[in-house]
């Protein structure tokens, strides 16, 4: 009799650890237990619905740097499998694949239901079995073995891999199987502040802002976006996730401190005071002396700064050039509060990850119960790394269940 696989969650990294596992050990009957009547719905909606399936970043080294939880255990794993590695898998499959400015990939469909075909496509060819409306109730071990009850039946399984993503439930089922987890918390949210110097402006943009959390260590660079909440773009979420257990200590009340064109304040009045100079009879609002700032903003930014909108370089004082140079460099919001980005809500928080063996994303606890992708404590910044995280994750630990 064949051996039983089952991999609870259908999700990216229930799929691809499945389609592992089937191809790399024909012998062994997976089974894919999922809770709703549809599979991979978090595929669907990533990427605005284009499934941003991973970042060029190929170097291991570096990519663990976009993980706030599990940079160090990741680095042995993204040497077995990488992001290459995800390219060429699905580019092997009839999935072409292509690299945006910002080094986010995407199907060159840009549809995420061409990676949704690949993966159902795949698991089926694999002879993989998935069962629908699945709500597991209990995981319980018995011998050598792992019960599953749901509510309408039961499963026993030589091997089993929870892929769930972040799940309160499945968090207190591995608690009562005695892992630690770690209490979620959100990762990637905008910043809700309703400061005067942006209000009326949502939608601008700037390309390179610094940011940080005052009284923290933790900084971000990148375009910022201004929203009808707050704050946000790629460098407001890299500091959500990176300030993630900061802020919720902080209850959502903090100080968010913005460099807009992330120079010194120093080296700013230096161009404004020669721009007082060179622009001597246009007005500070008409003669905006900084490409990366738009024009409503640079408006909003003078104005701060206390300087009539009729107002010429020349006339600006000294105390003016400072201020002006202290909204362009240290503007601070009052913030409270945030907004999940989009549909993909993603906490840090999960099994405690030195309960997992990362050679073989198996338990430390239980032999031959392994865990993949969010349902660790391990979370990554925006733009295709926590599919990534999934994807080795997944691969790692089919491999070791298909092969021992």
């Amino acid at each position: 009799m064949n051996q039983r696989v089952v991999i609870i969650g259908g999700g990216a990294a229930g799929f691809f650890a499945a389609i592992t596992i089937a191809e790399t050990n024909p012998d062994l009957q997976v089974t894919i237990l999922e809770k709703s009547n549809k599979v991979l719905q978090k595929v669907k909606i990533s990427g605005g619905g284009r499934c941003n399936v991973t970042h060029a970043c190929f170097d291991p080294k570096d990519l663990v740097e976009f993980y706030p939880r599990g940079k160090r255990e990741l680095l042995g794993p993204f040497h077995q499998f990488m992001t290459g590695d995800v390219m060429q898998w699905f580019e092997e499959r009839g999935v072409a694949l292509k690299i945006e400015a910002d080094n986010r990939v995407f199907p060159v469909s840009n549809s995420s239901q061409t990676v949704i075909d690949c993966l159902l496509q795949s698991a089926k060819q694999g002879g993989v079995e998935v069962q629908l409306n699945q709500h597991v109730k209990h995981i319980s071990k018995i011998e050598n073995q792992f019960k599953i009850s749901t509510d309408s039946q039961k499963f026993l399984t030589d091997k089993l891999l929870i892929a769930t993503g972040s799940s309160p439930k499945f968090w207190r089922l591995l608690a009562q199987l005695g892992h630690t987890v770690i209490p979620p918390v959100p990762s990637l949210f905008t910043f809700n502040t309703k400061d005067l110097r942006i209000l009326d402006i949502p939608g601008i943009s700037v390309p390179d802002a610094t940011v940080n959390l005052v009284d923290s260590p933790y900084e971000a660079r990148g375009p910022l976006l201004i929203t009808h909440w707050g704050i946000s773009g790629p460098s407001i979420l890299k500091l959500s996730a990176f300030g993630a257990l900061f802020l919720a200590e902080k209850n959502y009340q903090y100080d968010v401190h913005v460099n807009w064109i992330s120079k010194s304040k120093e080296e700013v009045l230096k161009l404004l005071k020669s721009a007082k100079a060179t622009y001597a009879k246009r007005t500070v609002v008409q003669k905006n002396v900084f490409q990366g700032i738009p024009r409503r903003l640079w408006e909003n930014l003078v104005s701060a700064a206390q300087i009539n909108p009729k107002q010429n370089w020349a006339d600006l004082s000294n105390q003016q050039l400072e201020d002006l140079a202290s909204q362009l460099t240290n503007t601070i919001f009052k913030a409270k509060g945030k907004s999940t980005f989009k549909e993909e809500f993603v906490t840090a928080g999960g099994v405690d990850l030195k309960e997992i063996n990362f050679k073989r994303f198996e338990s430390k606890l239980h032999k031959n119960l392994f865990m993949a992708g969010e349902v660790l404590n391990i979370d990554a910044v925006t733009g295709g790394f926590n599919f990534q995280n999934a994807w080795t994750g997944a691969y790692v630990a089919g491999k070791a269940i298909a092969l021992q």
